[in-house]
C-alpha cells in the first residue's frame, strides 16, 4: 500500500507590528522569508528524490499573505518535481488563531477593551500563551480550537489522498507555527506538555505519516525548542 506524508510548513520571516499578538495581521514575507522559502524548496526537492516520492500537484496554503508567498516560491522552485502543473489554493481553514474583533490591536489595548468592559475579569498573565483560553470577544478562538481546525483540514485531505494514491507520495501544507503544533496534539503527535516545549523553524518542512486507521508519525524534520521565556507566536 503506498505511503502518503504530509510535509508541514511554517512560513518564512515577515514584517510584524510591534507587541501585537495577532497573526492574522496582513504583511507580505521579508527578504530573509523569501530566501527561506528557497531554501526550504530545495530541501523538499532533496527529500523527495532520495524517497522517490510522488509529490501533490495540489498545494495547499493558510489565505495569509506570509504563508501563501511562501508556498508560492516553493510551487515554483519546485515545478520540475510536479507529476502535472501545480495549482496553489488557499483555505481559510489553515489561518493561525484568530483573535476576533480584536485582531490587530496592541497587548496593552487589548488588556484594556477587557478590562472596561464590565462583563468579563482582567485577562490572566498568560493569555496568549495559554492553549485553552479564549478571549471572550466575538469571533476569538483558543490556539486548540485553531489546532482542531487545522487538523480537521490536513487528515480529510490525507485521508483522501490515502484512497487514491498510486505510489508514495507527499503532500505540502504551508501556514502558521502555532496552529500547526496545536494540529499535532489534536493528531497524536504530540502531548499536551509538548506544545509549550516546542515550536516551529521558518519555512522547514517536518514530515508526518498518515497511517490510517493507525494515525500518525513523526517521520522527518525538526522541531525548534522553544527557550523558556519565549512567547506562544505564529
Amino acid at each position: 500500500m503506498p505511503r502518503v506524508v504530509a510535509a508541514v510548513i511554517r512560513h518564512g520571516d515577515y514584517r510584524q507590528l510591534p507587541d501585537t499578538p495577532s497573526a492574522h495581521q496582513p504583511f507580505p514575507l521579508t527578504t530573509e522569508g523569501e530566501s527561506q522559502a528557497r531554501r526550504a524548496a530545495a530541501a523538499l526537492r532533496e527529500t523527495i528524490d532520495s524517497k522517490a516520492w510522488t509529490l501533490s500537484a495540489v498545494v495547499h496554503s493558510s489565505q495569509m499573505l506570509r504563508a501563501w508567498q511562501t508556498a508560492q516560491i516553493i510551487t515554483r522552485e519546485l515545478s520540475t518535481s510536479f507529476p502535472s502543473p501545480p495549482q496553489l489554493i488557499g483555505f481559510d481553514a489553515l489561518a493561525e488563531r484568530g483573535l476576533g474583533c480584536a485582531a490587530n490591536l496592541s497587548i496593552p489595548e487589548i488588556e484594556a477593551i477587557i478590562h472596561d468592559d464590565p462583563r468579563y475579569p482582567d485577562l490572566p498573565r498568560d493569555w496568549k500563551s495559554n492553549s485553552r483560553f479564549r478571549l471572550p470577544l466575538q469571533g476569538a478562538e483558543s490556539l486548540l480550537q485553531a489546532g482542531s481546525r487545522v487538523a480537521d483540514h490536513i487528515s480529510g485531505q490525507m485521508q483522501a489522498l490515502a484512497s487514491n494514491a498510486q505510489s508514495d507520495t507527499l503532500q505540502l501544507f504551508i501556514g502558521h507555527g502555532a496552529a500547526f503544533r496545536h494540529a499535532a496534539y489534536h493528531l497524536g503527535i504530540l502531548g499536551c506538555e509538548q506544545i509549550a516545549q516546542l515550536s516551529m523553524h521558518h519555512a522547514q518542512p517536518l514530515f508526518l505519516e498518515y497511517l490510517s486507521g493507525d494515525g500518525w508519525r513523526h517521520i522527518g524534520g525538526e522541531w525548534k525548542i522553544r527557550t523558556s521565556h519565549s512567547e506562544h507566536t505564529d
